[in-house]
């Protein structure tokens, strides 16, 4: 990845993009219906802080990639920054969601099962892009 004339931002590539789009979008579906089903059951707590554990999901998939394409941008350097950056932006969404299940017990439990789930969706959108490649060898 190299960064693109006059621009400002990091270059992400578009795969990369549409990847994120696709994650954001199945996390979004996921945390409404998760919202609608557990408000049918009763347990709309659980709803929020599920959906509110895919929202960090989302962020932490951000960070990732901005941080990812500021390191290419470098040409490589500065893999000890780069290691400390995601150590850090894991714990704090760790926290977060740990804090959650914590203070707001038990349905704040639905925060680590949303990023848990965010996480999956995440790999299996990736996944397929390189599934399709695959199978065209």
């Amino acid at each position: 990845m190299t960064s693109m004339p006059g621009a400002d931002a990091p270059y992400i590539p578009p795969n990369i993009r549409s990847v994120f789009r696709r994650s954001v979008i199945a996390a979004a579906v996921a945390a409404v219906l998760a919202v609608v089903v557990l408000v049918v059951l009763q347990q709309a707590l659980w709803g929020v802080f599920l959906a509110a554990g895919l929202g960090l999901g989302v962020l932490n998939l951000a960070m990732v990639q901005r941080a990812a394409a500021s390191y290419a941008n470098r040409g490589g350097s500065g893999k000890k920054g780069f290691a400390v950056g995601s150590i850090g932006r894991l714990a704090v969404i760790s926290v977060i969601a740990f804090g959650c299940a914590v203070f707001f017990r038990p349905a704040g439990i639905g925060a680590i099962v949303g990023v848990a789930v965010f996480q999956f969706i995440a790999a299996v959108v990736a996944a397929i892009p390189i599934t399709k490649e695959v199978r065209s060898w």
